[in-house]
């Protein structure tokens, strides 16, 4: 197992999308967002069942930066409820993973 972790969130736009993966790397708080366009969420929200086109962030970061990046995420977001489920990255390239570590503060 290491300290590295990938977060998931959704966005409403791909606009919004691009602006919190922008402000995430350039606060260090993730070595890397991957944004995935167009994909549809099926969800319950205040007692009712919705349909909405999203944009999925895939956040590389660490363990240490968690708190930092979901307050973040808290800030940056539109949504009142915004996901964040964060996983951990129990093995991979051990070069990639160092420079996740090299490039999150």
């Amino acid at each position: 197992m290491t300290n590295k972790r990938l977060v998931l969130t959704t966005c409403g736009s791909l606009e919004e999308a691009r602006s919190i993966a922008h402000a995430l790397v350039e606060r260090h708080l993730a070595a890397c967002v991957n944004i995935v366009p167009q994909i549809e969420s099926a969800y319950r929200w205040q007692g009712e069942i919705e349909t909405a086109a999203e944009c999925l962030l895939v956040i590389k970061t660490t363990e240490e930066a968690g708190p930092r990046l979901r307050a973040a995420l808290s800030e940056l977001h539109s949504y009142e409820l915004p996901e964040c489920i964060e996983l951990t990255i129990e093995d991979g390239n051990a070069a990639y993973l160092e420079w996740i570590g090299e490039s999150v503060r």
